[in-house]
């Protein structure tokens, strides 16, 4: 397969704490065009005043241990791509319990917009749907949105996820050791997310109505902070 680029992996000078950034990520010089992403009555258009924000991380060595032969997470999970934490998105949260989301119709995003985000979003197909769900409910363009997105990914360190994986840990270890590394994200901007196994899913850091981040409200998801948890490091 011919390849647009490769990105290597980067670190900062603490041992063991790296950037939000892809270990290897190679780009397709064509990717196919997304579907697009509408609205059903499982998942309709609710427009509602945003309260503030989530950052939202996957762990990418579950996601593939559990998608890895699906047709969409080729990109993610197949040939020599390595991926830690990905980004999944930013959503507006409510002020409430519930959330604004397919505020309006989109088109297909722009091939060349979607090149420029893959080493983030390792999905066309997720980055179509970001935009729909959830960026179209913020006033903005999709490449201020994604803009923004990456520009908060981009910020991010990570603690050394291989020695976490080695050692008894709960959410609340992960959330500290997390915050440790990342100077103004408390601990309580963090929810953990976990699979029905105990394995690390997710991460989604609350932030204000200005970006910043702040404690999670009650009741926001995440498991609580005394759960075990375990992180796979992947087959590599």
């Amino acid at each position: 397969m011919k390849l647009s680029y490769i990105l290597p992996l980067l670190a900062i000078a603490v041992p063991g704490v790296a950037q939000a950034q892809a270990l290897q990520c190679a780009i397709p010089a064509f990717v196919p065009s997304p579907r697009p992403e509408l609205p059903s009555a499982k998942e309709p258009v609710r427009t509602l005043p945003i309260g503030g924000y989530t950052l939202a991380l996957t762990w990418a060595p579950e996601y593939c241990q559990a998608h890895r032969r699906d047709a969409g997470a080729q990109m993610e999970c197949g040939g020599g791509n390595r991926f830690g934490f990905t980004l999944h998105g930013l959503w507006p949260d409510g002020v409430g319990a519930e959330w604004p989301q397919y505020c309006q119709a989109t088109p297909i995003l722009p091939s060349a917009l979607i090149k420029q985000h893959l080493c983030a979003t390792p999905s066309a197909q997720l980055l179509q749907h970001e935009w729909a769900k959830h960026g179209t409910c913020m006033p903005t363009t999709p490449a201020e949105y994604f803009k923004r997105s990456t520009g908060l990914y981009g910020k991010l360190r990570y603690p050394d996820m291989d020695a976490l994986s080695r050692r008894p840990l709960t959410a609340g270890d992960f959330a500290a050791a997390f915050a440790a590394v990342n100077p103004g994200l408390p601990a309580s901007a963090i929810r953990v997310t976990a699979n029905r196994k105990g394995w690390l899913d997710e991460l989604w850091l609350c932030l204000d109505k200005s970006f910043a981040y702040e404690r999670c409200k009650p009741n926001s998801g995440g498991i609580p902070a005394s759960t075990p948890l375990k992180i796979w490091r992947g087959r590599r």
